[in-house]
């Protein structure tokens, strides 16, 4: 795996400014600013073209990636609390890898509501398209994943299984490009209902419930320990994968029924 693309030294005048002589390039954070560029050029261009939405600042864009990055690395954290209270100091490498997504998730999608009430941008259009956008910015995090040697699979036999930096000579699954071929599929099929959709908000609640479905499968080829609420029985993503399908299907349930009978009323 590539966990680092390069360092290089700074001029002397910067690395008194700042105290550091050494910077190192993660491969993992170079792909998530990637994927949230081009998930940030998508969603104006999605915006502009479909709902003639031309005022979503770059402020906008920085206060998602900022979300994103609090709420991965908190539910990272939770996931061992007494590991890093014992220990703080390994809280200070946030930039090679470790982030849960669905703790970004439920940071971003509040936040990204507010910001669409106070400037009166329509949501439920807006949430789906940031439903392919997120599958962009995962699927190509996920690729961070994997060059960064994190989120890996169960120990393997199989011809596919690799072996990680920190699995110690151990075949396990790539559970990384498993879940990159997952959203990929994922954006395909969000990007046909977008095409044909019969009420907004339906493509965003139906990009909840396939990535949490297929989540909940992936869950069980994951091989790096990440806590459960039933110990070795439900993790903590297949919980919350639960409640997303759960939540998703009776609001996408609601609308669609009552569009039916709007529909038969007129």
């Amino acid at each position: 795996m590539f966990p680092k693309l390069f360092d290089f030294s700074l001029p002397d005048f910067l690395a008194s400014l700042f105290g550091v002589e050494q910077v190192t390039v993660y491969s993992y954070a170079t792909l998530i600013a990637l994927g949230t560029l081009i998930a940030a050029l998508y969603t104006k261009r999605s915006a502009k073209k479909g709902l003639g939405i031309t005022k979503l600042s770059n402020s906008f864009f920085y206060g998602i990636f900022a979300a994103g990055f609090v709420g991965g690395k908190l539910f990272y954290y939770l996931q061992d609390p007494l590991l890093y209270m014992q220990d703080p100091s390994l809280m200070s490498n946030n930039f090679s890898g470790g982030f849960v997504f669905y703790g970004s998730f439920v940071v971003i999608v509040p936040y990204v509501i507010w910001y669409l009430k106070k400037h009166d941008i329509p949501v439920l259009p807006m949430l789906d398209i940031f439903a392919v956008t997120t599958t962009i910015v995962h699927a190509i995090g996920r690729l961070g994943c994997f060059a960064a040697g994190c989120c890996y699979g169960a120990p393997t036999d199989s011809s596919i299984g690799l072996i990680f930096p920190t699995t110690h000579g151990i075949s396990v699954h790539p559970t990384q490009l498993y879940e990159a071929m997952l959203l990929l599929v994922i954006m395909a099929i969000l990007l046909v209902v977008k095409k044909y959709k019969q009420f907004n908000g339906q493509v965003f609640f139906l990009y909840l419930m396939l990535y949490a479905f297929g989540r909940g499968i992936l869950e069980l080829f994951r091989g790096d320990d990440r806590g459960f609420v039933i110990e070795n029985i439900l993790s903590h993503s297949q919980f919350i994968a639960l409640c997303l399908i759960s939540v998703s299907a009776y609001f996408y349930y609601k609308i669609y029924k009552q569009i039916n009978i709007n529909t038969l009323n007129t």
